[in-house]
């Protein structure tokens, strides 16, 4: 892909508030085409959600663990002549996951299919049949769900309209886990097949079937790990930006958009500082956007009353820990299930209350890269799904405690005399997400992908409320995890003018 040109000082103006995947990807898109692009980060790192924790040689990746359609990185390298593989080296991973489940019992999940099909047989051999159904379902929901429609605006309620007649034949209205259930009996199966929403701030028990697309997107493209962490990609995407002669600014927080005549103009910095600009992109979390950065706007589509009202993605409880040992036996991604599925989705996303059991997601890269921690040691993660900030938990009481439970767990489990090992620690809460990354509610993945808030129905790419203003990332279309804010930037393709309507 050859990049478009013009003359320096013809170059429209863009500035992206935020530095996440979503950002960083709309910035070298535009940059391609022709814009002038600065990229403003209220933290003193790129990454946003992506962002990275080094602490006494320790390396952690503060969100994203995982890469599963690297195309959609290749075409960023190509749009800046440059290939992705010749500077991220990124490693396939089998397992893509080890789950293990409360009674001990382990699934591992990969891309392979006589592997899973064994699986599969190991734990239910009548369910053999119905997995294979379950897969060709999940294909068919991916053509529709990622390749068609993961790049569509739907900025017009016909493009909606239009793909109704498909998302009734794909049964769409269903959840994950009924879907799931329709193919397979074994309940271990049907948790297995069913948790992919958990990774982009779903209940499986509610969102649209739609999501089962991840199990053959995942299939498909397989399981990936960047070397070096998810931060080498971040840092990979920062130095194309700047190659294509846009610049970062970090430590530079946007308190407005500021807006004449209906049209964004540019942004007002917190330290008063104002930048112009024709078009504004905002990688902020989309309803922070609304409530807090457009002051000035009488808006009509997305009003606090709405925002207020909408259902929001669960939030996270996020244990960075390094230790004096490496536990070679535990895979690089770890699923551990608890003794209940639906009865603690419930207490996260309906009850809000913060149970004494939790299911988590361990993430130990120095599996696959020991140079994230010092020699002889282990960098890890845990994560555990929890209410967001409605449950009006005081994180500032009840982190430690947590904590405390979840390390005594994973002692019992995983990581034997975990609490004696520990070198380092850090603590992420849904506080955090709120106050660190302006996130609403403190969700870690803002607005929960229901049918009524996707496609259509979810803020749209272009501003409903304000002419030359974008939206990019995990609350507008079509949604969050890597894959999904990387493809919000590709809908900018279709949404914003070419840079010539500006020259």
């Amino acid at each position: 892909m050859a990049a478009r040109t013009l003359d320096a000082a013809k170059k429209p103006k863009a500035v992206i508030i935020g530095s996440g995947f979503g950002g960083l990807a709309a910035a070298i898109r535009l940059g391609y085409r022709g814009y002038q692009v600065s990229v403003v980060e209220k933290l003193d790192a790129p990454g946003g959600r992506a962002y990275v924790h080094e602490i006494d040689g320790f390396t952690f990746d503060a969100g994203p663990t995982i890469i599963t359609a690297p195309f959609l990185l290749d075409e960023l390298w190509e749009m800046c002549g440059r290939r992705f593989r010749d500077e991220i080296d990124l490693r396939p991973m089998d397992p893509f996951y080890r789950i293990r489940f409360d009674d001990g019992a382990v699934f591992d999940t990969n891309g392979d299919a006589e592997a899973m099909r064994a699986q599969v047989e190991r734990f239910a051999p009548d369910d053999v049949a119905g997995y294979e159904r379950f897969i060709k379902a999940s294909e068919e929901i991916f053509q529709v769900g990622f390749v068609e429609l993961g790049h569509v605006p739907f900025t017009q309620w016909q493009e909606m309209a239009r793909i109704v007649p498909k998302m009734v034949k794909l049964r769409s209205y269903r959840s994950v886990y009924a879907m799931v259930s329709q193919y397979v009996k074994d309940e271990r199966l049907r948790v297995a097949l069913s948790f992919h929403p958990l990774l982009i701030g779903g209940n499986p028990f509610t969102v649209t079937s739609i999501y089962t697309l991840i199990s053959y997107l995942e299939r498909h493209w397989g399981v990936h790990s960047a070397i070096g962490g998810t931060g080498a990609i971040v840092n990979g995407l920062v130095d194309l930006i700047r190659g294509q002669g846009g610049e970062l600014r970090l430590n530079a927080e946007v308190t407005e958009i500021t807006v004449e005549n209906g049209k964004a103009t540019g942004v007002k910095l917190k330290d008063g500082e104002s930048i112009g600009a024709d078009i504004v992109v905002s990688n902020a979390d989309v309803a922070w956007t609304y409530k807090h950065l457009l002051p000035g706007v009488t808006r009509k589509h997305w009003t606090d009353p709405k925002l207020d009202k909408a259902r929001y993605s669960n939030g996270l409880f996020v244990w960075y820990f390094g230790t004096k040992r490496r536990y070679e036996e535990v895979k690089h991604h770890s699923i551990l299930l608890g003794p209940r599925y639906k009865g603690l989705l419930q207490d996260i996303f309906d009850r809000k209350v913060l149970a004494d059991d939790f299911s988590l997601y361990l993430h130990r890269p120095t599996a696959t890269d020991p140079a994230l921690a010092p020699e002889g040691c282990d960098t890890f993660y845990v994560l555990a799904p929890v209410p967001h900030l409605d449950a009006e938990i005081d994180w500032a009481e009840r982190a430690e405690p947590y904590r405390r439970a979840i390390s005594a767990y994973l002692s019992d489990t995983l990581l034997p005399d975990l609490e004696e090992q520990l070198a380092v620690s850090l603590i992420t809460t849904p506080k955090d997400f709120e106050q660190r990354l302006c996130s609403v509610k403190g969700a870690g993945f803002s607005l929960e992908p229901v049918l009524m808030q996707s496609a259509w129905f979810r803020p749209h790419n272009k501003s409903e409320e304000v002419e030359h203003l974008y939206m990019v990332g995990a609350g507008t279309h079509p949604g969050a995890g890597v894959p999904g804010v990387i493809s919000t930037a590709r809908v900018l393709d279709t949404v914003v003018p070419d840079a010539s309507v500006f020259a």
